[in-house]
């Protein structure tokens, strides 16, 4: 028996109707087109003979158990994730979608865009609900500051300006 850990928390349900496109397109992908792959793979490598000394095969057999694994989260996700596709009743404060323009004491002036734990991506600005920053913003309006203690040091963040870039 394994060690217990204590569950995790689980992410913001929250997403962009963006990335639940996303979502559902790789496990299109993964169900459709990789997995029915490496299923021959491995059968091809398991008609080689034994497969105790079989590298190919533990490789293959390893690669389904990681895709199926893959698939398992993402379509408990998509059952429990909530499509945010309009802006909030108040424009004027920082909520879930919301793209953001800040002045930073470390970095100077940063754009991000609050979305959902399954489509973060900090080389694009898109950084997670739930993530230490996004949490100090919400509900801040424009010329409004607020501080986060981040791994490396204090940051200072002053809110420019907010938009809600949704089509509808």
């Amino acid at each position: 028996m394994g060690r217990w850990r204590q569950a995790e928390k689980p992410g913001s349900p929250y997403i962009t109707p963006q990335g639940a496109s996303r979502l559902r397109e790789e496990v299109q992908y993964l169900w459709r087109q990789l997995r029915p792959e490496v299923v021959k793979a491995l059968a091809a490598a398991a008609a080689e003979g034994d497969r105790s000394e079989n590298a190919e095969y533990t490789y293959r057999k390893k690669q389904l158990g990681g895709i199926d694994r893959r698939i398992r989260y993402l379509s408990k996700r998509i059952d429990a994730m909530k499509i945010v596709d309009r802006p909030p009743a108040d424009i004027s404060v920082i909520r879930f979608g919301a793209q953001i323009a800040l002045h930073t004491s470390s970095e100077g002036h940063v754009s991000y865009r609050i979305v959902g734990v399954d489509e973060t991506d900090a080389q694009k600005g898109s950084i997670s609900i739930d993530s230490p920053v996004a949490r100090a913003l919400l509900g801040k309006g424009v010329g409004d500051v607020t501080e986060v203690e981040l791994p490396e040091c204090r940051v200072s963040f002053e809110v420019i300006a907010i938009h809600y870039p949704y089509d509808g």
